[in-house]
């Protein structure tokens, strides 16, 4: 007697029929499909064994039904993107989302590398130096005038130069009599420290931090022999080729100031009246 072959599900023999195994039960096609197949995302029909199954993400689409949503193209076998669940081929993707060309204004295909500056986008080969022409990929620029530079080319059309070094000066930078000058060379004539962001004052043309103009060219205080710079309006007293500083003109013996009084003077010393009564 021969053994009994039937569909795991409606029990009818399966003997000459086409069948279809899962999990090692045999199902006639009928209870397969009602039981197993996918609904297309399409046409929302099943597809049957004797359909080709496409997938994407959980969803599920006969062959004749994957196409794209705008142009209704074949995307079998082809690249493709989504949008808001809707399968687009690459062109049509591209004309409808993706990126323009600030240069040449044509679509920035998805998977080509495109450059981007202040919002604006484009091609690698079309983002080149304003000067040159040549490509500036990931080299550093320098935007101006809504044009793109490299740094050798703005260097050479824009920047000015150092009168120091006769470098270009590209960020920063001191004026000094109208010239140019990098901070790093705008420098103390005497102790050769930066003078930018510092006071500083000059002789004969040439710049000084304070200490060393007042080291090198200020008068001497009669009283306590410093310096006296008469800068930032600082006020000192002149007398006969002798100057002291404002609170060092006070009277040798009592110390009390002598600004704006009367005074004598008994050989290098300074006194009030009331001392000077003895003398």
């Amino acid at each position: 007697m021969t053994e009994r072959y039937d569909c795991h599900y409606c029990k009818e023999s399966l003997f000459g029929k086409k069948y279809v195994l899962r999990e090692e039960n045999p199902y006639c096609v009928k209870c397969y499909e009602s039981l197993y197949s996918n609904t297309c995302e399409e046409c929302k029909k099943p597809i049957g064994c004797n359909s080709r199954d496409l997938s994407y993400k959980d969803r599920h689409w006969h062959e004749d039904c994957f196409h794209c949503f705008q142009c209704k193209r074949s995307l079998v076998d082809k690249p493709f993107s989504t949008k808001d669940e809707q399968l687009l081929c690459t062109e049509c993707y591209s004309n409808e989302y993706s990126s323009k060309c600030h240069e040449c204004k044509k679509t920035i295909m998805p998977g080509s590398r495109k450059m981007e500056h202040k919002g604006n986008s484009w091609h690698e080969t079309c983002f080149t130096c304003q000067r040159c022409q040549q490509p500036i990929g990931t080299k550093s620029f320098i935007p101006k005038d809504n044009h793109n530079y490299c740094v050798p080319c703005y260097e050479k059309q824009f920047a000015m130069q150092c009168v120091h070094c006769k470098k270009p000066i590209t960020t920063g930078g001191v004026t000094y009599h109208d010239q140019p000058w990098h901070k790093d060379c705008f420098l103390c004539t005497g102790c050769k420290q930066q003078l930018s962001g510092q006071r500083f004052t000059s002789r004969d043309d040439f710049a000084y931090c304070l200490n060393c103009f007042c080291n090198l060219y200020a008068k001497k205080c009669a009283s306590c022999t410093t310096p006296i710079s008469g800068l930032g309006g600082s006020k000192y007293i002149s007398f006969e080729e002798r100057q002291w500083h404002n609170d060092c003109f006070n009277c040798k013996k009592c110390s009390v100031s002598l600004v704006g009084r009367g005074f004598l003077t008994e050989r290098d010393d300074i006194l009030c009246p009331e001392c000077g009564k003895d003398m």
